[in-house]
């Protein structure tokens, strides 16, 4: 399931085992810092779950504790506004108290006046993201870890803990822009696109990927579609796509309401492997 955790819904530690008891393998959750009151002319107007996330990090580890085989994740952590050392450290530790079923989803993001509050610039915020990408993983696979780049720069330190999964936890790339997949090839572990209820062009750019990453070196790249809704048609098309995992849209509600969505969403999936 993908979806928003806020202060307004069912609370992490009991979705994360309600997700493992209906057989659901996995639980993404989206992030904001905040939404700024004045924004672009012609934005549109967003739901309310945007204004009320909650740190993804804390959420996933509530949730983590409380499940054994729940595969948590980020989708996505808004890395243009974050610091990468500490996001190293938070990643690493999540990895930690998970035993090891963390996954980073990660992007540059959309809302240019949330990442001008944080000091970036929106158009470097591609650039920005890989370098903080590259970084983080230097992090956690050097026990001496130094890095000099355009925009992360630091001298020789220490960092721990490091990553349970070896040779580090794998980081997702989200996105669906023409030059996505040359970020996923570049530095990811694996693509994160967002499910639009057509089996193209999405399905063309995952065979792509294929063959791309068969001629580069990187072998088979795993491929997360987030955001299918729950709907047998959607669920259906979705999963007869060349990936090894979809993520269906769970809408942020009290704890009533999402139990009884879940038994509907255990009931839609059963069968499909």
């Amino acid at each position: 399931m993908s979806t928003f955790i806020t202060d307004e819904g069912i609370a992490p530690a009991e979705l994360g085992p309600a997700l493992e008891q209906r057989g659901l393998d996995a639980l993404f959750t989206a992030e904001h810092s905040h939404i700024p009151v004045t924004r672009e002319v012609g934005a549109e107007e967003l739901e309310r779950r945007y204004y009320r996330t909650l740190d993804p990090f804390v959420a996933l580890s509530a949730a983590a504790a409380a499940t054994r085989r729940l595969v948590v994740g980020t989708g996505i952590a808004l890395l243009v506004q974050r610091d990468p050392i500490m996001v190293a450290k938070e990643a690493a530790s999540l990895d930690r108290v998970s035993d090891g079923r963390f996954v980073l989803g990660v992007g540059s993001g959309w809302g240019r006046e949330e990442m001008r509050h944080h000091g970036t610039d929106p158009r470097t915020r591609v650039s920005l993201l890989g370098e903080r990408v590259r970084a983080i993983k230097r992090i956690w696979t050097s026990d001496v870890a130094e890095f000099h780049g355009d925009f992360v720069d630091f001298d020789p330190m220490y960092a721990w803990p490091k990553p349970v999964q070896q040779p580090h936890l794998p980081v997702l790339v989200g996105g669906e822009a023409p030059t996505v997949l040359d970020r996923v090839l570049d530095y990811g572990d694996g693509w994160f696109p967002r499910w639009n209820g057509e089996t193209e062009p999405l399905a063309s750019r995952i065979a792509e990927l294929r063959e791309r990453g068969q001629q580069q070196g990187r072998g088979r790249l795993p491929v997360t579609v987030f955001g299918v809704p729950a709907n047998p048609t959607d669920i259906t098309a979705a999963a007869g796509l060349d990936v090894e995992r979809i993520l269906i849209d769970l809408p942020t509600m009290p704890r009533n309401e999402t139990l009884a969505y879940l038994d509907s969403v255990a009931t839609m999936v059963t069968g499909l492997d």
